[in-house]
């Protein structure tokens, strides 16, 4: 073939592939239609800023102990470490994806030793064949229904995917330890009442024996007042096991082995920034497992346009060359050059139903990744505004507990002077004790709750991934 005829070739075959660029199929995604109410469920207007997330949770997280937990856990949590890893797959097929447009070029040196019949059509000219080969292929398909270009959204997509997925987890750690946290100081501080307590009843106990050998009491107070020791006793043993089981599993959010926690108090937490939400629309940019369920929604979406454009015929171009010859001195001579140049549609006509098939899976796989969007998005709104409501809540119980600690502190006083008084049996005044200790850690409970209800609407609007 002529230079001037190959060339006119190719022309032709360019001029057809981006002629018919035009029949572009693939389609491009849209967000889905959702309604999203104005406003999270709450009794507290809610004004349209950035909120909380947009608080990095240093800011949030005064208390220096927790900061450097969150800081250990960051760096060392094996959570982390997988995301990290499987943002770095992600990150190698997006780089595959953008050099999907351009063609493929393969070199090949070969050498092949053929022995000849003798009875064969050159056999009785030639025993054995020698051929020696340098040479390169080059091939190029045009993305004439946009496949290549769905892939490469697609290759982008579950990378933008896998970071926000490694955002997600860094939120979901850094909530996990701050809510850890404060369980922990929570129980010390019920640990500190608690002994408190032993060693008051302790004392009641030697009074309560001085006082039935006086013949002011009988028997029955003296091991009532034992009874109310053990009870005691018995919720410290059970408050220390609480504390090292939490120090454990705080140790292992950070990436250590079990040890103990360094930690502040209970008494110094100040939570002063306001709760500001948002709306729910900025959980769509905000909250990173939301965002990383559109991106495989989008992957989804793509990968149904990759499978659509299966039923349509792929054109490619194919060319290749260089030295052939039968001996190896002579391999590099001229006359050893070759060359060829072809293109070609090929359209899939019966393959066993694979292309429908795929089809239809992808279509399936897209709806599924549709509805698990819009469900990420309902149980981000509905986590908000539980976090909102317990925040509410708590800070209510607080008030109502303080005030029942001082009924019964108050009725706990009274008691035991109408029982110098004659006038009250002992079993009143063991039973203000007790309900006293017991409004008490209650107290330390709804303190605890407020703080784990701050830190639940930290992370459910998304915070603490920046």
């Amino acid at each position: 073939m002529s230079k001037p005829a190959r060339y006119h070739i190719i022309a032709a075959v360019i001029l057809m592939a981006f002629s018919v660029e035009s029949c572009f199929v693939a389609r491009n995604y849209e967000r889905p239609e959702m309604e999203l109410p104005e406003n999270f469920r709450t009794d507290n207007p809610i004004q349209d800023t950035a909120g909380l997330a947009a608080v990095p949770w240093r800011t949030l997280f005064t208390d220096s102990s927790l900061q450097l937990l969150i800081e250990e856990g960051l760096a060392n949590n094996i959570d982390i470490r997988v995301a990290i890893q499987q943002l770095l797959v992600a990150e190698a097929y997006m780089k595959q994806g953008k050099y999907g447009y351009l063609p493929t070029l393969d070199a090949r040196l070969r050498y092949n030793r053929q022995k000849l019949s003798g009875n064969s059509q050159f056999g009785n000219q030639f025993s054995t064949l020698n051929q020696y080969e340098i040479s390169s292929t080059l091939s190029w398909e045009a993305d004439i229904w946009g496949k290549i270009r769905s892939s490469r959204r697609a290759a982008l997509a579950t990378y933008l995917q896998s970071r926000a997925a490694h955002q997600a987890v860094k939120s979901r750690l850094v909530s996990n330890i701050a809510s850890a946290y404060y369980q922990l100081i929570a129980l010390d501080e019920q640990l500190r009442i608690t002994v408190e307590t032993v060693e008051t009843r302790a004392n009641s106990v030697e009074t309560t024996k001085a006082l039935k050998d006086a013949g002011s009491l009988t028997e029955v107070a003296v091991k009532q007042t034992e009874a109310q020791l053990y009870t005691a006793q018995s919720i410290v043993i059970d408050l220390k096991r609480d504390i090292r089981l939490l120090e454990n599993t705080i140790s292992l959010l950070i990436g250590s082995h079990g040890r103990e926690i360094s930690r502040g108090d209970l008494n110094e937490q100040q939570m002063t920034l306001p709760l500001v939400t948002g709306v729910p629309l900025q959980l769509l940019s905000n909250r990173p497992d939301v965002m990383a369920s559109e991106f495989a929604l989008i992957n989804a979406f793509e990968i149904t346009n990759v499978s659509r454009a299966a039923f349509y015929p792929s054109f490619t171009i194919t060319a290749s060359g260089g030295l052939q010859s039968l001996t190896l001195d002579k391999l590099f001579s001229g006359s050893s050059f070759f060359s060829s140049l072809g293109g070609g549609l090929l359209q899939p006509l019966l393959d066993g139903r694979r292309i429908r098939t795929q089809y239809e899976v992808s279509k399936a796989q897209h709806q599924q990744a549709a509805l698990d969007f819009e469900y990420t998005l309902l149980n981000a709104g509905k986590e908000v505004s539980d976090a909102l409501f317990s925040y509410a809540a708590a800070t209510e119980k607080i008030g109502v507990k303080e005030k029942e600690f001082e009924s019964y502190s108050l009725a706990t006083d009274y008691s035991e002077v109408l029982l110098d008084n004659g006038i009250a049996n002992y079993l009143e005044v063991l039973t203000a004790r007790q309900n006293a200790l017991s409004s008490s850690l209650d107290i330390v409970n709804a303190r605890n709750g407020r703080l784990q209800a701050i830190v639940d609407l930290y992370a459910a609007l998304g915070g603490g991934w920046e």
